[in-house]
């Protein structure tokens, strides 16, 4: 059972098979996923967050493979406004989506920290790998704020074809640097 998580403005909750009329309504639109990888179907089914859900997430969680959770206001908790989530892989540990109208006001950055927190302190982990579209400059700004490193490219097929991708990485030692430091608001209290 993956534990939920709270934030000074976002509840953070364990997906569920619920969850896929909200992240049918809000995930696909081509702002969001032109810079995904190609896995993501395109145009997006009128089933696809319920298949993804019931194909991918939830199977996921069960085998101790990823941890993903829907992003909601505090404010709002009925509302999902967009998943964050971690997965265990050599080379691609977080990923995340934010609805349009909710883009902008830090909310990723808020979830990002707390989901780095669970990374690190919860799972032990002692590194985070994130590639991203090099074109994906707000995802980019995410990474820089954390104090996350560029280590590297490659090319990579993404929903808007093939391009620059930018592996970014952060280990334990300097995400717990970047805590002390205090250029990050404590946000990782969790529920």
């Amino acid at each position: 059972m993956i534990p939920s998580g709270r934030t000074a403005r976002l509840i953070l909750r364990p997906l569920e098979l619920g969850d896929a009329p909200q992240m049918q309504q809000h995930f696909p639109h081509w702002e969001i996923v032109r810079y995904l990888l190609n896995r993501v179907p395109w145009p997006y089914p009128p089933d696809g967050a319920l298949q993804y859900l019931r194909d991918v997430a939830l199977p996921q969680v069960e085998s101790d493979e990823a941890w993903h959770w829907s992003i909601r206001l505090a404010e709002r908790p009925d509302q999902l406004i967009g998943v964050i989530s971690l997965v265990r892989s050599p080379k691609d540990n977080r990923g995340f989506w934010l609805g349009l109208p909710w883009q902008g006001h830090g909310y990723m950055m808020e979830a990002s920290s707390w989901a780095n927190d669970f990374w690190f302190d919860t799972l032990g982990c002692p590194v985070m790998r994130i590639p991203k579209a090099a074109a994906n400059l707000p995802s980019r700004r995410i990474s820089e704020k954390q104090g996350m490193r560029l280590v590297g490219t490659e090319m990579r097929d993404y929903v808007s074809g093939r391009m620059l991708a930018e592996i970014w990485e952060l280990t334990a030692e300097e995400w717990r640097a970047q805590r002390r430091n205090a250029t990050l608001p404590d946000e990782s209290s969790r529920v």
